[in-house]
């Protein structure tokens, strides 16, 4: 059945484009506009044909009427249907192409036509804008890149582009924040310099910076695509372009929502138009603390620069984008959002690593690529989870929903761009889906929100990520924690937006290297200071660790623990037997009434376990717990952990079988986040082989570097005995029984002894009675007066109890700064006794040689010694001045043993120490320099080594600074008693590998029997305070028995690092010396002046 309607339209329309005359075309325009206005609907336009017909009309190259006409017919509608409701798509524009296009004909009279068309139709679209946004938008947003390239055109009138200017201008002004997903790509694609003129890429540029207030959430998802094209425009020959380009990417940076980077928006743009201030630009960027979690947005931003940085040629800036690279991507919450940027950064790091000869930025560029490659991976692992957002699937879901539509399907396409920029955002809140409902309330007003409710939960399906490998475990089990908390320590960040679930009974390994923040995380956790974690009144937490404080040291064990605020409504009965249950009895090794001061490192440690048992713990936080421990009691810890069945635990350790026995879960510190894995240890290192290194000591990166001590006056062999035990019995005051018996050993630069044995057995004991911290009841100890001694204790902190609120680089140079160690003059050994004050002061026959050579003998006072000394063929002689006398031009001296018989024996070991520590120092000036250099040598960073107290520091980096420290004066021996705690495993290697190469001795203490196994070949067997010896003590000797000249140091660095030669004495044979003190002694009988060595031979040799 033929429609009359139609039928009259399509009349209309060929009078209005075949008629001569432009009244009868007019008139028949202004008849098909009233016919269409009748409908009631714009849908006849298309129905009818009529915009099919008037297409035809309006592209007849041959017909100047029917272009006229057309024209007339269009600029009738538009004026018509502006204002009348809308309820569906408004099929006029489908006319903007035709209209816009066909602009500028030769004649006069049809160029006028056209662009009164086409200001009409603009005109409608401003309507549209103003009173039927909603219905409007998705077929406004279809159009807009027509409207754009009118701008541009020049076949397009002045008044025209104008007014399509303006109208893009309201269309972007009022989209909905999400429709902006929509035309993305038409902004995108008005960039391109090749395809649009300017005016089209300045509107574009203008609708950028637009949506920085009206939709800049959405604009900063968009910049990953935008900025690269602004970049262009920014650099365009056309100034106004350039101008636009700027303000559009500034507008677009200032939407980046990251906090650290706000301030750098300027510089970063300018960094665009002035390449040649890149490298400064740099170190602004490089002085930023990144804190805010960093998406998208932000690298979208700063990516450009950073590529910028790596082309420079410049080792300090490409070193600089490496570090601020690496910075930025550990605070990447979502590796997904840093994929678009890895195929452009990783080879510009690439070509640094291999381009850079500076070792140190190269270090650095291999750092940081080695950390974006293992991004790079969990990319990968994360875009295989991930599900990506597919616009077809959402649209289906639409279609599936809403009554069928008439149009070519182009409002619900928008509809679903909204959907995908919500999903984009992770936006499924319900208020959120509001912009949603409204456009779908177009489609069927009474289901509309109940429709977007079911496409909500179902978009948030399509985008939920699949299973991980690496999920935290079973939903099995009561929740004792589920929070997200960023945790810093000073500047530093340790944990940026992490998760951490906890479940009742579960027991946790935390693993991460030295200073990722294992110590604090367990320590804010116990103070109540990670947010979200739950009050201490729900979940009870207990942090268990061996230190005892300093002053509750002289505490019984049982008071010790009654100390505890927790604890103060305990009974002392209770906690009687609960130390009795983990083997405090009287009689026994550690006994419950005795100071906590007599306990042994294990012992200390089943101390606070006691203490934690009392606690009734629901979650049990343990700092290393197998600390100090021998084999019997760390099983015992690992029983005692199995057994409880409704306490959860998290541990720190470095004990591979202690983590395999007892962990259900293991907890990962890697780049600023938690990762959990079900299993033990076995099961995560499986899933996880490069975090062997956290176990194996041969598998470390990590390198320390020994001072080398150089050789030692008369002593010839590395095997020779520099320290020395002989029959010594010791024991503790208040104790009846000895805690060793008839102990000899003896210690030489060959030595690679390893000390074992049980808690309690005495080896702390024995190695404090070696090094002069306590004086054996019986025996003799003895040291090499020119041996440089290293010891750090098992306690390893007690060292710098007292310097906290120091540096480890103020320690160390307030340590040494008068030449000699402070530490080393505070042992118990060194300290006078009322017996030798006694003998100082009594008068004793003493003799010397007087001026002219011959021995002199008097009952006499000594004064004080001078800190001279004198070598006497192979002993040493020491400058005394007597009682109420003054210090002679010529000197006084006396032998060692004499002053050793008359209580002086301590002041000549501290002379004895003094000069060999400052023969120590000697190569190096005490500067702060050069002390931050020597504790790099031993794995501690210049930012904890110069800038933070020690009090802020972890266990790890407290025991380095200790050793560091111990180390300054280049010792001959170094006694490490339990150097394994605290330190992770990379830095145990990294400390093996340095005892391996060190020249002088060494001996450790340690439970740990890999470590000693790979660095010791002789063993100390502690037994009940007996000592058995076995092994091979000699090995060295073979290697390299002999002192070469080549050890002894020949060069003598300042604090610039200015470097000049040593004099070194020739060696000279015995008939060579007695030749030269011939030529000596001669000189000094005719009284001539001897040179300085002359001088310094004669002295030795009582020449004069």
């Amino acid at each position: 059945m033929v429609d009359k309607k139609a039928e009259l339209a399509t009349t209309q329309i060929k009078t209005a484009t075949t008629s001569a005359g432009k009244p009868e075309r007019d008139s028949a325009a202004a008849d098909l506009a009233a016919l269409v206005k009748a409908s009631g609907s714009s849908a006849v336009l298309v129905s009818y044909g009529i915009l099919e017909k008037l297409q035809k009309a309006a592209e007849d190259k041959k017909s100047a009427p029917a272009k006229e006409g057309a024209a007339a017919a269009y600029t009738a509608l538009a004026t018509t249907l502006a204002g009348l409701p809308l309820t569906s798509e408004p099929a006029l524009l489908r006319a903007l192409p035709v209209v816009l296009v066909e602009q500028g004909d030769k004649q006069t009279v049809t160029k006028a036509a056209q662009d009164d068309a086409g200001k009409a139709l603009i005109a409608y679209v401003n309507s549209l804008v103003k009173d039927h946004m909603t219905v409007a938008q998705p077929y406004l947003c279809k159009y807009l890149p027509v409207i754009f390239n009118a701008i541009g055109d020049k076949k397009v009138s002045k008044d025209l582009k104008t007014q399509c200017a303006d109208a893009a201008k309201a269309i972007c002004k009022n989209l909905s924040s999400n429709g902006l997903r929509d035309i993305v790509q038409t902004l995108i694609n008005a960039q391109d310099s090749f395809q649009s003129k300017a005016g089209t890429r300045i509107a574009a540029l203008s609708a950028i910076a637009s949506f920085s207030e009206t939709a800049p959430e959405q604009l900063g998802f968009a910049l990953t695509q935008i900025v690269p094209e602004i970049s262009k425009s920014v650099v365009d020959t056309d100034p106004t372009v350039c101008e636009l380009g700027e303000a559009a990417l500034t507008a677009a940076c200032d939407v980046i929502g990251n906090r650290d980077l706000e301030h750098m928006t300027g510089p970063i743009v300018r960094s665009v138009t002035h390449p040649d201030e890149v490298k400064e630009i740099m170190h602004k960027l490089a002085g930023v603390t990144f804190v805010s979690s960093v998406e998208s947005p932000a690298l979208a931003m700063v990516t450009p620069l950073l590529i910028r940085g790596l082309q420079s040629g410049v080792t300090t800036t490409i070193r600089q984008s490496a570090v601020i690279i690496d910075n930025m991507a550990k605070l990447v919450n979502n590796p997904l959002d840093a994929a678009p940027f890895m195929g452009l950064l990783i080879p510009g790091l690439e070509k640094a690593t291999q381009t850079l000869s500076n070792p140190e930025a190269r270090g650095v560029a291999e750092k940081t690529l080695a950390a974006m490659n293992k991004l790079n991976g969990i990319i990968e692992k994360e875009k295989a989870r991930a599900k990506e957002i597919d616009l077809d699937n959402v649209i289906a879901a639409i279609k599936a929903k809403v009554p069928t539509q008439t149009d070519d399907g182009t409002f619900v396409h928008h509809v679903g761009q909204i959907a995908c920029s919500l999903m984009s955002l992770r936006k499924f809140e319900a208020e959120s889906w509001k912009e949603v409902e409204k456009f779908v309330a177009v489609l069927d007003a009474a289901k509309a929100a109940s429709i977007v409710d079911a496409l909500r939960v179902e978009c948030e399906a399509m985008v939920k990520p699949l299973p991980s490998n690496d999920d935290e475990g079973d939903d099995d089990g009561e929740e004792l924690c589920n929070c997200t908390f960023t945790l810093a320590y000073g500047t530093k960040i340790l944990l940026h937006n992490t998760n951490m679930r906890l479940k009742r009974g579960a027991k946790y390994g935390l693993l991460g290297g030295n200073d990722s923040g294992k110590t604090t995380l367990m320590r804010s956790i116990a103070n109540g200071a990670v947010e979200g974690f739950p009050d201490p009144s729900e979940v009870r937490t207990v942090f268990v660790e061996a230190d005892i404080l300093g002053e509750l040291s002289h505490l019984s064990c049982i008071d010790y623990v009654l100390e505890d605020p927790r604890l103060k409504d305990a009974k002392r009965e209770d906690v009687l037997a609960v130390l009795n249950s983990v083997g405090f009895v009287e009689g026994g090794k550690a006994q419950p009434n005795n100071a906590v001061s007599t306990l042994s490192g294990g012992w200390r440690m089943k101390l606070a376990l006691a203490r934690a048992m009392l606690q009734k713990a629901d979650i049990l936080l343990l700092d290393e717990p197998t600390n100090h421990l021998d084999v019997l009691n760390v099983q015992w810890v690992m029983n005692y952990i199995v057994s409880l069945k409704n306490v959860t635990a998290i541990m720190v350790s470095h004990d591979s079988r202690f983590l395999n026995t007892v962990c259900t879960n293991i907890i990962q510190i890697d780049r600023l986040k938690l990762h959990q894995y079900r299993g033990n240890l076995n099961s995560f290192i499986e899933k996880n082989p490069e975090a062997q290194s956290y176990f194996s000591l041969k598998k470390t990166k990590l390198s320390f570097k020994f001072p080398e001590p150089g050789p030692i006056d008369g002593i010839k062999s590395r095997s020779k005995a520099l320290m020395k035990m002989v029959g010594c019995d010791f024991t503790y005051p208040g104790n009846t029984k000895p805690t060793l018996f008839n102990i000899t050993i003896q210690v030489s630069m060959a030595s690679r002894v390893g000390c074992v044995g049980e808690n309690g057995a005495g080896k702390s004991t024995m190695i404090k009675v070696l090094t002069g911290e306590v004086v054996p009841q019986t025996g003799d100890v003895w040291k090499h007066p020119n041996a440089r001694i290293a010891y750090v204790a098992q306690h390893a902190f007690h060292h710098i109890e007292a310097h906290l609120d120091k540096t480890p680089n103020e320690y160390i140079r307030w340590r040494y700064a008068d030449g000699s160690d402070k530490e080393s003059l505070v042992k118990v050994s060194m300290v006078l006794t009322p017996e030798e004050k006694k003998l100082q002061i009594t008068p004793s026959i003493v003799s010397w040689k007087g001026p002219d050579g011959k021995l002199v003998s008097a009952k006499k006072i000594i004064n004080s010694l001078t800190g001279q000394r004198r070598q006497v063929k192979n002993d040493f002689e020491y400058e005394i001045i007597f009682q109420n006398e003054t210090r002679s031009a010529e000197g006084i001296y006396l032998d060692a043993k004499t002053l050793n018989k008359i209580g002086w024996e301590k002041d000549v070991k501290a002379i004895d120490t003094r000069i060999a520590q400052s023969a120590g120092q000697y190569v190096r000036t005490l500067s702060s320099a050069m002390v931050e250099a020597h504790l790099g040598d031993v794995g501690l960073e210049p930012e904890f080594a110069t800038h933070y107290r020690m009090s802020a520091l972890s266990g790890g980096q407290k025991v380095k600074v200790v050793m560091a420290a111990a180390l300054w004066n280049q010792p001959h021996i170094l006694i490490l008693d339990e150097p394994t705690n605290y330190l992770d495993r990379e830095a145990l290697g990294a400390l093996a590998n340095a005892i391996e190469g060190f020249g002088g001795g060494v001996v450790i203490i340690s439970h740990n029997s890999e470590f000693v196994s790979q660095c010791c070949k002789e063993e100390w067997l502690m037994d009940a305070g007996h000592l058995t010896t076995k092994g091979d003590s000699g090995w060295m000797d073979r290697v390299q028995d002999e002192l070469k000249e080549s050890d002894a140091i020949t060069v003598m660095e300042d604090a610039f690092g200015n470097k000049s030669a040593v004099k070194t004495k020739k060696k000279m044979s015995k008939r060579e010396e007695k030749v030269y003190a011939k030529a000596v002694k001669a000189k000094i009988d005719a009284d001539i002046d001897l040179d300085e060595e002359e001088y310094e031979f004669a002295t030795e040799h009582s020449l004069f």
